[in-house]
């Protein structure tokens, strides 16, 4: 029988030294083609010590939750996209936010912190996915088209290793959002690529303590199916119509009763939130593909007045003088292969630039699966090869999105003050060569090319695919 010595699957340090003062720590594992004769009762048995082993070694992972020193990060090309690049920069971070940034001939490095020699390297914001699925997780069931109650971080599994391909790719904040099979799936989630074992690790918290988040809705094809859903881009109008009406009575009603509870309407979940999207205090995040559904989404934000982010907008360039009319914002994918709806035959990479030079804010995203998180600085450098702007696309990748989810004051851009979410890279940002070897969130290295485990997620390879067990590595798999 091999020995299996539990380690912690992501923080590239292990427990070896408890391990050989504490034999104990180590687990016997059957090896894998003998698995299927062990009975069901020996099975458990094994699983019932190797969470006890677990719950024994929680002191001793090496994981961290908070920046323990400063750090400043000499020598790299640093691009703060809000502001000066510096070709020798340095970057100074503590207690998970930025300190300073600038030119290495002009900064002073604080005593006592740690300093690490980048030179060659180039460092630049986090990026930010406005809309990804990573954590396989669902919202909106087939009993109706308007779900608005549904929360997606109900569903999400932060130990699903797509979390961990999002880091390696660099992503750092993300719009995690349920799917769009229905006119109103449900609310998203805004979260943190932090290392963690509950969805609760990774929200973003607003100033007023409220989970951070939007509400997801579509038209197309998605939704139209059998009914209960509507059949029709007409009757998916409606339907979005008459919801929104139902929302105005209740806001109007809750202000009648002015905090009598003998006059307050019962109350309603679903209702609850789209009140929140007419007052502004949570953004649509609207799919739509082809230009006439582009322009009822228009429509329809002019007639209600909520905040709106149009996803995906395969005919954006068709309708951008439109778009840029109304000053809302973009949120583009980039596929660099053919097939798909058909309702998205003519994307075209050339959106990027078109919606840039009517002065439209535009920003990226990977629809996580369909764009792997760990190829989405890829978008930026085929909007820029179709006619986008370097500095346009750059800011498309981090700035634009942290606008897009209320974010600006806090991620997107290298300034003293905001989160330490950032990435070192290898080289170029839009070059194909490039890697992305470390990523940063709030000041915790949560990603590093050099660590065995983190290029597993990087390169696959056998284990790329398996979930995080307990945040350590994966029992009943080969090492």
């Amino acid at each position: 029988m091999q020995s299996l010595h539990i380690t912690a699957a992501r923080a590239g340090e292990s427990c070896s030294a408890d391990k050989e003062q504490n034999p104990d720590l180590t687990l016997q594992k059957i090896p894998k083609p003998q698995l299927k004769q062990v009975g069901a009762l020996e099975r458990s048995r094994r699983h019932a010590y190797a969470v006890a082993a677990v719950l024994g070694l929680q002191m001793c992972l090496p994981r961290l939750t908070a920046q323990e020193a400063p750090v400043a990060f000499v020598g790299a090309q640093v691009i703060t996209i809000t502001g000066e690049t510096f070709d020798h920069g340095v970057l100074i971070v503590d207690k998970g936010k930025i300190v300073a940034v600038g030119s290495a001939e002009k900064m002073t490095i604080p005593d006592g912190a740690k300093r690490r020699n980048v030179s060659g390297k180039i460092i630049m914001p986090g990026l930010v996915d406005t809309h990804s699925h990573v954590g396989g997780g669902a919202a909106g069931d087939r009993s109706s088209p308007v779900q608005p109650d549904v929360r997606v971080m109900d569903s999400i599994d932060v130990r699903d290793p797509s979390f961990q391909k999002a880091q390696a790719g660099g992503i750092t904040t993300a719009n995690v959002m349920p799917g769009s099979g229905h006119l109103i799936s449900g609310q998203t989630v805004y979260l943190k690529f932090r290392d963690g074992k509950t969805i609760e690790d990774l929200l973003i918290k607003t100033a007023e303590g409220r989970v951070a988040g939007g509400l997801k809705m579509a038209n197309g094809t998605n939704s139209r199916r059998d009914p209960p859903f509507p059949g029709t881009r007409g009757k998916s109008a409606a339907l979005v119509r008459e919801q929104y009406v139902k929302a105005q009575e209740y806001r109007d009603k809750i202000e009648r009763a002015k905090g009598d509870p003998d006059k307050m309407p019962a109350r309603d979940l679903g209702l609850e939130i789209l009140v929140e999207a007419l007052n502004g205090q949570r953004v649509v995040h609207h799919h739509t593909h082809r230009h006439d559904d582009v322009l009822t989404v228009l429509r329809l934000q002019k007639e209600f007045g909520f905040r709106l982010v149009l996803h995906h907008v395969s005919d954006a360039w068709k309708v951008v003088d439109e778009i840029a009319a109304a000053k809302v914002p973009c949120s583009i994918i980039l596929l660099d292969s053919p097939g798909g709806k058909i309702e998205a035959l003519d994307i075209d990479w050339k959106n990027g630039a078109a919606l840039e030079q009517s002065g439209v804010l535009t920003g990226f995203h990977t629809d996580d699966p369909i764009t792997d998180s760990r190829l989405f600085l890829r978008s930026a450098a085929f909007a820029v090869r179709a006619g986008m702007s370097r500095k346009g696309a750059l800011y498309g990748l981090t700035m634009a999105g942290a606008v897009m989810l209320d974010l600006k004051e806090r991620i997107g851009s290298l300034e003293a003050g905001k989160d330490a979410d950032f990435i070192l890279l290898s080289g170029d940002p839009l070059s194909v060569y490039t890697h992305v070897l470390e990523t940063w969130v709030d000041g915790v290295k949560v990603f590093d090319r050099e660590e065995p485990k983190d290029r597993l997620w990087a390169v696959g390879g056998v284990g790329a695919g398996y979930p995080r067990d307990l945040d350590l590595c994966c029992f009943g798999k080969e090492e």
